[in-house]
């Protein structure tokens, strides 16, 4: 249990300071915060309060994850706010959700009847010309193309047979690969900042490739020291908003489930926390702005009860689970 501490205290203490470095108009951390109490809201019902919360937190930040866009739509179209349902629709158009995705959530399909939507497809083009604008298009080629090669290389393991054969294979063949990909991340981390939704529109590039990095194998793991080098930076990089908890998260249970094992507590997504150890889950993911284990199976209830659709990381289905000790 030392491990367990030191660690938590390092994360406490490196956010802290992390979230000081970056100002208080844009920390990030607070941003989750505010968040997660909107969200709280939203677990007892009282939406009208958490809509407020979100005003609030689009008024003072810069740039706003799309999600918090998607969650703030179907909250003001519950309670019939017509004229905010499409004014956070157009927000939400403009920071990446596209038609495509805004036609599967069930919870809005009748918005489709409302005239109003007529000028939200008239308005689409431009809203997705604004969106384009703001990313980092030399550096998104550039990391997409990173995935390109990281999947391309992953797929080799599915043609060796047996776990020492696969294991084999990610040291003497997926390993180097890595370790060049790692170099490449430190390299964009220094000049541009991590590239995540916020500078590329991607959140699932760069947190694949790092999570592949920290699951070639318990014992490169255990000799790693490219990730223990970055971690600290990712670390910032969630404080500044560029890397969403979500994918901190993921990317850090990977290294402590293949280090350690599936044992050890982390973030709940790739192990199950126990009543013993929930406590200190749920102290890692607040320490980095996600909500707790309770809190995030509340809100499955509501979407169960409302129809709604609050895109809760799909790394784990419906609610977590926490194992009787």
């Amino acid at each position: 249990m030392k491990h367990f501490r030191v660690t938590l205290l390092f994360l406490c203490v490196s956010l802290s300071s992390f979230s000081g470095d970056v100002g208080t108009d844009e920390d990030y951390l607070e941003y989750h915060r505010q968040i997660t109490e909107a969200e709280s809201l939203i677990a007892e019902e009282r939406y009208e309060e958490a809509l407020r919360i979100y005003n609030n937190v689009f008024s003072s930040y810069d740039f706003i994850f799309v999600r918090d866009y998607k969650v703030a739509t179907q909250l003001a179209w519950y309670m019939k706010d017509r004229d905010q349902t499409f004014g956070y629709l157009h927000d939400a158009v403009k920071s990446g959700w596209t038609l495509k995705s805004i036609k599967k959530n069930d919870f809005l399909k009748p918005l489709r009847k409302e005239p109003e939507w007529k000028k939200t497809k008239k308005d689409y083009d431009r809203l997705r010309t604004d969106y384009a604008a703001r990313l980092n298009k030399p550096l998104r080629e550039s990391v997409h193309e990173m995935s390109r090669q990281d999947q391309k290389k992953a797929l080799g393991a599915l043609f060796r047979i047996g776990d020492k054969a696969q294991t084999r294979y990610a040291e003497k063949k997926f390993e180097p690969h890595s370790v060049q990909q790692m170099h490449k991340l430190i390299e964009i981390l220094d000049r541009d900042g991590y590239p995540g939704e916020k500078l590329i529109g991607n959140s699932f590039w760069m947190s694949t490739i790092l999570s592949h990095h920290n699951s070639i194998s318990p014992e490169y793991c255990k000799k790693d020291t490219l990730y223990t080098y970055v971690r600290p930076q990712l670390l910032r990089s969630v404080a500044k908003g560029e890397m969403s908890p979500y994918e901190y998260a993921l990317v850090d249970d990977w290294r402590t489930v293949v280090e350690f094992g599936r044992d050890t507590p982390g973030y709940g997504f790739l192990s199950q926390p126990t009543q013993a150890t929930l406590e200190h889950t749920d102290m890692l993911r607040q320490g980095i702005g996600l909500r707790t284990v309770e809190l995030r199976n509340k809100l499955i209830d509501i979407e169960s009860k409302t129809g709604m659709n609050f895109y809760l990381p799909s790394w784990v289905k419906g609610k977590i689970k926490v194992v009787s000790n």
